[in-house]
């Protein structure tokens, strides 16, 4: 008989509905919508809007390959100058408020969806801004 822990673990490393390998579950745990933008330095590149208790499924990888330099396919694409230094990463916006300045915590970089293998977004009253928490992914997965 397997082992249910390891079983459980497995199932919640990779989502069920896609069998491509793992990825990071990105929960919207506040009460109103909020956009995962995917940037490159100030370069909005694609937006996902996540309504309150939905979810969204990214992969690193995925990101990485699409929007690092020399990986341009169009015109479009080369347009923009990219430096080696600017990585793609998710900025977290709150779309139901208007925050001017910029918080650690709403930045999700592509080494945190590497490592973990789920994202909470949730709002932090007391602060007046949006609080992240991350669940480490295990070791073997």
């Amino acid at each position: 008989m397997p082992n249910l822990s390891l079983i459980s673990c497995f199932n919640g490393c990779r989502d069920q509905t896609q069998v491509s390998g793992p990825g990071t579950r990105i929960w919207n745990c506040t009460e109103k919508a909020i956009e995962l933008q995917v940037r490159v330095g100030c370069i909005l590149k694609k937006v996902h809007t996540l309504k309150a208790g939905s979810s969204k499924r990214l992969k690193s990888k995925n990101i990485y390959k699409a929007y690092m330099p020399g990986k341009a396919k169009g015109v479009k694409d080369l347009l923009y100058y990219y430096d080696e230094t600017c990585h793609p990463y998710i900025w977290i916006h709150d779309a139901g408020c208007d925050f001017s300045r910029m918080l650690k915590q709403q930045y999700i970089s592509l080494e945190d969806l590497r490592d973990c293998s789920e994202i909470k977004v949730f709002r932090d009253h007391q602060r007046g801004c949006i609080t992240v928490r991350k669940k480490s992914r295990p070791d073997f997965c």
